[in-house]
């Protein structure tokens, strides 16, 4: 018998000693070609990754199942149109290793929980359906058929739908997130968290408060001809590589940078394109031309400075604030005008740690475009205030009147290849009436009205027993989410914990009373059904819709494609319900009948099937481009935003979380990270040198880390302490390893985003 107390749910540290060095001032280059070359050949069998690669992200291939960073309409490379970190990831979804039944037969579930995240992945694709008993040490090998119906009997024995959780991850394609969130509305339930939930929720919330639309409004091409581009809570080298091709391009075009960051990172600084021989021979062009290192947490402070710097140039000289678009298209600016003339520049540049002149600089640069770009990702987002850290970014583009036209707007980064085709596509628990009711007139059933649970409160809620069967499809859920200790016990909570996966992960080990496991094909497979070759479709960060069709032969006979999966599964569980009369098979075995069925329910997909079957795809309609926003008053809206009161208690450090270079989300491709100079380990903690000697620390030295909230002690041990370049009273440490600091109840309170990006922490020696 299992003791799931003695499962370990948290990363499991590296018995290695942690090696680093001083951080590099550059990125791609020489190392960026190596290191993908050498994922090649370690991981995948060669034949496979040469004809992968030439097919991935190309307009008759494959979507990389990384980020979701638009390709080039035309100008595509015939080298490859991919990053480092895109090769990792398809080398980790088309691997030559296999974690068939022999691999679990071999390996308990205590046993597999000694290993790390890095060693779980690499073990190998997922071959069958797999099954955990209660109480059982071992998963083994079940039938579809009968994996399906366990599903359904515990779905049947619940007493209410709302007991059921049903997860998406943005991996999900625009054809199985449709479907998924249909079955889980017919089967009665708006119980659809997905990952947005833990990233990008503030933008989308923010977005559509002031420009009536939950998404950016920018193109490729407009990146490029942008004369100033702000990022801002980002880091693009790492989690976005290909953007730093863009960025090159519009530094070409005489345009310029402004990074905001707290930690300097060689993808803002230098940018070596790999595939321009010159740039490999001469070295990189350096990006950014302003770097603003902000005090965690306080980017308010920051922007509300540079708006003040910029109203200064404006009563001087004239000509910097666009009055006539202010006038026409907004509403709200004489409540922010006023707010903003109370604050003081000085003391707003101080509470961000950012000297005067770099303000006055950085509005200097602003002052005289309008053709101003704004992107950002969850070092924005990730805060209590985070919806109002993307509304004061929208009011600064409104002051410049830079919406609406060429080279201008804002520009959310999103993390997951198709988190944003996602939400398109209904994985939300708050759709609108409008979508349910297209949604019950295409397939004939009424949609619940009720709101459902969003990600958080879905933990909670499986927590404390009112949520009982949990399906994931996709994602590592325990590993991914805020709180680790409380999430793997609401999850051990469940009735029947369901993963829907290509890999192991740590989900498989931290389960339900029974688990299944459920492998499906990965984006670079072919996808046969019974009536011929299938694709399926994703949107990108860009709101552009396009194909994906798989290339590789699948690793077992016995994967089935998330559609399939879906379908089948939803045929098992309605079979009983004489209310649901919907064909899944018919949509199994042909994919355009969903995409009809997308027509038929969300605008913007007219004559879907034939528009996604050209090679660049199309964009959906996004009426801040032209000016036009869907707010209740058909304006754009200024807000005001009061400076978060983030005084910390004495000798606390503001803790952000962040990304190795050596990971996407929670998979890991090796144990280093090479642009911040740390060779093997991830147990660090970066640290401001100042503030180690202040604290009589020493460099290499353990500690534990404690957060506190709500009398609440959470706690991380034996971090190495590594000396950076980042504000004094700030750390930073990867994620998912700080995650079990992350409480359960410190969210942003309009969208239930986990506070990752400000926790308060205390630093104590290791004993």
């Amino acid at each position: 018998m299992i003791d799931p107390s003695q499962i370990k749910h948290r990363y499991p540290p590296l018995e290695d000693e942690v090696d680093w060095k001083k951080p590099k001032l550059s990125s791609v280059g020489w190392s960026a070609i190596g290191s993908s070359l050498a994922h090649m050949k370690r991981y995948m069998d060669m034949p496979d990754a040469l004809k992968a690669s030439l097919k991935m992200n190309q307009k008759d291939g494959f979507d990389c199942p990384g980020c979701a960073w638009p390709d080039p309409d035309d100008d595509r490379s015939s080298l490859g149109e991919y990053c480092e970190n895109g090769i990792k990831a398809l080398a980790e979804e088309a691997t030559k290793a296999l974690a068939n039944p022999t691999f679990f037969r071999n390996n308990s579930i205590q046993d597999l929980s000694t290993w790390t995240e890095y060693e779980l992945g690499k073990s190998g694709r997922i071959t069958h359906p797999m099954y955990l008993d209660q109480g059982e040490t071992h998963y083994k090998p079940i039938a579809w058929k009968d994996a399906f119906a366990l599903i359904s009997k515990h779905l049947d024995n619940l007493d209410s739908p709302d007991q059921a959780i049903f997860y998406t991850s943005g991996r999900t394609s625009n054809e199985a997130a449709f479907l998924y969130g249909t079955l889980a509305r017919a089967y009665g339930t708006n119980n659809l968290p997905d990952c947005s939930n833990m990233c990008h929720e503030c933008s989308g919330y923010a977005l559509t408060k002031t420009l009536g639309i939950g998404k950016g409004a920018v193109t490729l091409e407009d990146i490029h001809k942008a004369d100033v581009i702000m990022v801002i809570g980002q880091n693009p080298g790492t989690n976005h590589p290909r953007m730093l091709t863009a960025l090159e391009k519009c530094k070409a075009n005489g345009g310029h940078i402004i990074a905001v960051n707290p930690l300097k990172e060689a993808g803002l600084i230098n940018y070596t394109n790999p595939q321009r021989v010159s740039r490999l021979l001469a070295g990189g062009v350096d990006l950014t031309d302003i770097y603003l290192q902000v005090k965690v947490g306080e980017d308010i402070a920051c922007l509300k400075a540079i708006m003040l710097a910029l109203l200064e140039l404006e009563n001087k000289d004239g000509g910097v604030v666009d009055h006539t678009f202010i006038k026409n298209h907004t509403s709200g600016y004489q409540d922010f005008l006023s707010d903003l003339r109370n604050q003081d520049i000085a003391a707003c540049a101080n509470k961000a740690s950012i000297s005067l002149s770099q303000i006055r600089a950085t509005a200097e640069l602003l002052a005289s475009t309008q053709k101003i770009i704004i992107c950002w990702a969850m070092g924005i987002t990730q805060h209590a205030h985070g919806v109002q850290n993307v509304q004061e970014i929208v009011n600064l583009l409104l002051m410049k009147g830079a919406v609406g036209i060429p080279g201008a707007g804002p520009c959310p980064v999103r993390g997951h290849s198709n988190v944003q085709g996602d939400r398109t596509m209904g994985i939300w628990e708050k759709m609108s009436p409008a979508f349910l009711n297209k949604l019950g007139r295409a397939f004939e059933f009424e949609p619940p009205s009720n709101h459902g649970l969003a990600t958080v409160p879905a933990i909670k809620a499986m927590y404390e027993g009112r949520a009982k069967v949990f399906l994931g499809m996709g994602g590592n859920f325990v590993s991914a989410t805020p709180d680790t200790d409380y999430t793997a016990e609401a999850l051990r909570r469940c009735s029947l914990t369901v993963q829907v996966s290509t890999k192991p992960n740590r989900s498989h080990l931290v389960h339900g009373k029974e688990a299944l496991i459920l492998p499906t094909l990965g984006r670079s497979e072919i996808d046969i059904q019974s009536s011929g070759y299938q694709f399926v479709s994703v949107e990108n960060s860009m709101g552009i819709v396009h194909n994906s069709k798989g290339v590789l032969p699948p690793k077992s006979s016995h994967l089935k494609s998330e559609v399939a999966i879906i379908c089948e599964l939803a045929d098992q569980i309605f079979k009983i319900r004489p209310d649901i009369q919907i064909d899944w098979l018919a949509m199994r075995d042909d994919y355009n009948l969903i995409r009809e069925k997308i027509e038929a329910v969300i605008p913007g997909f007219e004559n879907y099937n034939v528009r996604v079957r050209k090679g660049e795809g199309f964009y959906l309609p996004n009426g801040v481009k032209e000016r036009r926003f869907n707010t209740d008053n058909r304006k754009a809206n200024f807000t005001v935003n009061a400076l978060p009161d983030l005084e910390s208690p004495n000798r606390t450090f503001r803790l952000t979380t962040l990304r190795a270079h050596d990971q996407y989300n929670t998979t890991l491709y090796g144990y280093g990270d090479r642009y911040r100079g740390i060779k093997k380990g991830r147990e660090v903690l970066f640290v401001n040198a100042q503030d180690l000697k202040s604290e009589g620390l020493e460099p290499g030295e353990k500690v534990d880390v404690t957060s506190v909230y709500n009398d609440v002690e959470r706690k991380i041990e034996g971090f190495v302490l590594i000396p950076y370049d980042i504000p004094r009273g700030c750390v930073g440490a990867y994620f998912p390893e700080a995650n079990p600091l992350v409480p359960i109840d410190h969210v942003n309170p309009e969208t239930h985003t986990p506070v990752s990006k400000n926790i308060i922490v205390n630093i104590s020696k290791s004993r």
